[in-house]
């Protein structure tokens, strides 16, 4: 049995969360229910990311305190999570005095380690506001193409990086008065040091290729010391020892995964140091977007090295969502939050399969077709799997009392062999499971799932009714049904991690609970309930209705 910590990017805690930050938690609670299945000891840890300047503004707006926002959304980033089935064991916030804790402990042991520095720089700094400015908190001309209203970390048009300071023109994004240069201390991180360490950490495959390969052009390039600290007025953690002056909020959210964890192994007296010691056994994995690969393949492996804890194993980076070919867009409407999918649409199996079906383990973007979704919800799902019991589950019931022939004593033999066969991918499904191949699996599955009703259709159990006048235990048109409905739980059970929600109510029309084990499919199933209708067509009314709820 495995140990394993899993943890996914944290959602930043000043908006809502959206289908684009959906493909992330739905492959990841994907992934972790499929290894529960296979019995190995899973942790699935996550929080929210509450520090900085966009939380500290917001709340100003608001006129709340920042501690009163991050706890609002926090309960509204939870909420949405568990209606889409995602199976975090702990969802905490990077505000606790874990997280607290843990930052100040690192950070002491990165000093110890000689990793800090203390370094005079020069900042744009908002005379009215009083404050130094992020870099998205400052726009301008492009120093390299002339590209207005450019943010002061890079430029959209022609891709080019800079200093906010080369901005032409430059002006503050809160106060819109054009900013002053001033210097201020701020405390660096030596990353520039720890390039030996991480070149051979980012080889030893602990990423995919082509996140190794991009990793390659910053190394060509040089790594340079990170600035971790951030001036007042700042909402964060103060470093210790440096009065006015706080952690940056890349510097504590990593850490929010231990916190997490810390927060659960302390609940169910799990043992922190046996995940996260140096030298530790057990599996850390990662889920982020490829936005974020900088951070967690650079700056957290090294933070973690150099104050005396374990790295990751492995982390999985995935691509971006685009809806309909396009970037998600609030004028489209296609900038779509969870909460306007679940008040329209509903059901949120439709979007977990869709997504099971469009990733692998590549960081390439997927591509959310909205006509494309109703036509692949309805034909694979209605049409294909759920066609199965409607189509056979009726005949069990008039004719043979809800009773089922086990899969041992179906004796028609391209009956048998169709069961025999779909036992026979278990093997195969675990290691596509394991791989992240997920729409490389759905297409395995779904060709069992056409095979099966090929079946049903060539051996026409409609017309076996009429003619097989004595309906006896073991007629053939009780092998049929009962070989459709044998096939289609074993396929229901594959398709468990996917959508939790249908298979559960699936577990109930055989009469077993939640199928948590993979090796239900070996049971022998010989009853069922009365067939009740468990899926409905998605319609473009519900899809229209979502679009306008997020248009502005």
């Amino acid at each position: 049995m495995r140990k394993i910590l899993v943890t996914s990017a944290l959602p930043y805690a000043n908006g809502s969360i959206h289908l684009g930050h959906l493909v992330e938690y739905i492959q990841t609670d994907i992934w972790c229910r499929y290894q529960r299945m296979i019995a190995n000891e899973i942790h699935y840890v996550c929080a929210d990311d509450t520090h900085g300047t966009p939380v500290m503004l917001m709340a100003e707006k608001e006129n709340i305190t920042p501690e009163k926002l991050v706890e609002l959304v926090h309960k509204e980033h939870s909420q949405d999570f568990n209606d889409f089935n995602v199976s975090f064991d702990n969802f905490y916030s990077t505000n606790s005095i874990e997280n607290k804790e843990l930052s100040e402990s690192i950070y002491k042991k990165l000093a110890n380690n000689n990793k800090i520095e203390k370094k005079e720089i020069e900042q744009f700094y908002d005379t009215e506001k009083e404050m130094f400015l992020p870099d998205r908190y400052i726009k301008g001309e492009c120093p390299k193409c002339g590209a207005i209203d450019q943010y002061g970390d890079s430029c959209e048009e022609c891709g080019s990086t800079y200093n906010p300071t080369d901005l032409i023109k430059a002006y503050s994004v809160i106060s819109g008065t054009p900013p002053v240069k001033k210097k201020t201390e701020h405390y660096f991180f030596k990353l520039s040091e720890c390039s030996d360490f991480l070149e051979e950490w980012t080889r030893s495959g602990t990423l995919q290729l082509e996140a190794s390969n991009k990793l390659k052009e910053w190394f060509e390039a040089g790594l340079s010391d990170w600035d971790i600290s951030r001036d007042a007025p700042y909402f964060g953690f103060e470093i210790p020892n440096a009065p006015g002056k706080f952690f940056y909020v890349w510097l504590d959210a990593p850490i929010g995964y231990m916190a997490s964890f810390k927060k659960l192994a302390d609940k169910k007296n799990l043992s922190f140091s046996e995940y996260w010691e140096e030298g530790s056994q057990t599996e850390l994995i990662h889920f982020i977007g490829k936005d974020i690969l900088y951070f967690h393949a650079l700056f957290w492996p090294a933070t973690l090295s150099f104050s005396g804890f374990r790295t990751p194993s492995k982390i999985y980076a995935h691509g971006f969502l685009t809806v309909n070919g396009e970037k998600m867009s609030k004028s489209r409407g296609t900038f779509v939050t969870a909460r306007s999918y679940l008040d329209t649409i509903k059901n949120p199996d439709y979007l977990r399969y869709y997504y099971f079906s469009k990733l692998n383990d590549s960081m390439e973007d997927i591509d959310l077709n909205l006509e494309d979704f109703i036509v692949k919800v309805n034909s694979d799902l209605v049409g294909k799997f759920i066609n199965i019991p409607s189509r056979t589950s009726g005949f069990i019931k008039k004719y043979f009392n809800n009773i089922i022939i086990s899969t041992e004593e179906i004796s028609i033999q391209d009956s048998k062999q169709i069961i025999d066969d779909l036992i026979s991918i278990k093997e195969e499904v675990i290691s596509l499971y394991e791989a992240r191949l997920f729409s490389k699996l759905n297409r395995l599955l779904m060709s069992y799932t056409e095979r099966v009703n090929e079946y049903v259709n060539r051996l026409e159990p409609w017309i076996l009714a009429k003619n097989d006048a004595e309906h006896t235990s073991m007629s053939m048109l009780h092998q049929v049904c009962s070989t459709a409905l044998q096939s289609f739980r074993v396929l229901s059970i594959y398709y468990s991690p996917v959508m939790p929600d249908l298979t559960s109510k699936i577990a109930e029309f055989y009469g077993e609970s939640n199928y948590q084990s993979i090796e239900a499919i070996h049971k022998n199933i010989k009853n069922i309930s009365d067939y009740k209708h468990l899926l409905t067509r998605l319609d473009k009314v519900s899809v229209d209705s979502m679009l306008r709820k997020n248009s502005i």
